[in-house]
């Protein structure tokens, strides 16, 4: 797949770059995205810490008072919630929210969502992410017709200019090409690349 580059900078001049068919022309499939994205967000939740229950807590099981005649309720034992020190009812339990998902899997659903966006005439390949200010940035943004969100995935890391200048503006934001995952991309209007993250992303899948 042959895609024309742009530049930021209106008097640069733009070439055409090759995309990897293996990479950007793959047929997306819903429920293989939708996998992808179930798995990836519930990695991201955290599980509650699990609470001591009347049988986890460290306390006598005698029974401390007579069953009548004490003018008191009939306890068994101090280990009852009722009781200060003693196990908490229908605690907090440590749940499961790590689950797996195969490799492959997970590789197609990223060469789907980089697909979608070339299927879909929204994405933006650039030669370079260098720029100066954030107010520059943003005319620019809109002479290059980026939609309402955009995600920049740039080759270089997340310590160049071009970082520092899209982190301020509204519905922008940056990954370095190592963080390219399927739910950032797929939730954002446009998806813009430089050059040096189509390499990243393409060795990859063939590495």
């Amino acid at each position: 797949m042959k895609l024309s580059t742009k530049t930021l900078d209106a008097k640069g001049k733009a070439g055409d770059i090759e995309l990897n068919d293996e990479v950007f022309g793959v047929e997306p499939r819903a429920d293989i995205l939708h996998r992808v994205v179930t798995w990836q967000l519930e990695k991201r939740r955290a599980t509650a810490r699990g609470t001591r229950e009347r049988a986890d807590v460290a306390r006598t099981g005698k029974k401390f008072g007579r069953q009548k005649g004490g003018g008191t309720a009939r306890h068994g034992d101090r280990r009852a919630p009722v009781f200060v020190g003693g196990g908490k009812a229908h605690g907090a339990r440590v749940r499961d929210f790590n689950p797996s998902l195969n490799k492959k899997i997970r590789a197609l659903g990223l060469k789907m969502a980089l697909s979608s966006h070339a299927k879909a005439g929204s994405l933006i390949v650039l030669d370079g992410f260098e720029v100066g200010k954030t107010k520059e940035l943003k005319g620019q943004f809109e002479k290059l017709g980026v939609g309402k969100t955009a995600l920049v995935i740039d080759g270089g890391g997340d310590k160049g200019n071009g970082f520092l200048a899209a982190r301020n503006l509204a519905g922008v934001n940056v990954l370095p090409a190592a963080g390219a995952n399927v739910y950032d991309i797929l939730k954002h209007d446009t998806l813009v690349l430089t050059r040096a993250a189509v390499e990243k992303l393409e060795a990859r899948f063939n590495g």
